[in-house]
């Protein structure tokens, strides 16, 4: 039975990470993991810990103009406990740019956790690319599902 309480927590996080992105800010965005969070970032690099997931994106954000993340949020689901899985799609807009580069668009999982009454924090975040290898036809019905929810966001 879905848990709307549960749903826009987790929607909440997930839309603070992407902003965290694309304000470029390293900080920000290794704040919302948990002390011993992990991420898998588009091209396979890991972080471990907010120290490192910071220490990994901060020369990323000074060294070039990062594309901006368009996301979608498929599914949100308790894991029992105080454990939570939101499954979403995203695509990227160039900096300065105003459509999706189809050959950026992502398939994102992030898993949530949080001590009694505390906030959700990040577990694990792993971000995918969205390849569909032989299958032209799902990659292109994602491009087009993202390029309406930016036209909806601008």
């Amino acid at each position: 039975m879905p848990d709307p309480e549960l749903e826009q927590a987790l929607a909440r996080l997930y839309q603070d990470l992407l902003a965290a992105w694309n304000k470029r800010d390293a900080a920000a965005m290794a704040g919302l993991f948990t002390a011993n969070g992990s991420q898998v970032g588009f091209d396979g690099s890991v972080a471990n810990g907010r120290s490192d997931i910071e220490s990994h994106l901060a020369p990323v954000f000074a060294s070039r103009p990062t594309p901006a993340f368009v996301g979608k949020v498929r599914e949100v689901r308790a894991l029992g406990g105080a454990a939570a899985l939101l499954r979403a799609v995203a695509g990227m807009v160039a900096s300065g740019g105003n459509d999706i580069n189809p050959d950026l668009n992502t398939i994102q999982t992030l898993v949530a956790s949080r001590d009694a009454g505390g906030p959700w924090r990040i577990e694990m975040f792993h971000n995918t690319p969205a390849a569909f290898h032989g299958r032209h036809h799902e990659k292109e019905q994602l491009t087009q599902e993202l390029r309406a929810l930016l036209k909806r966001q601008g």
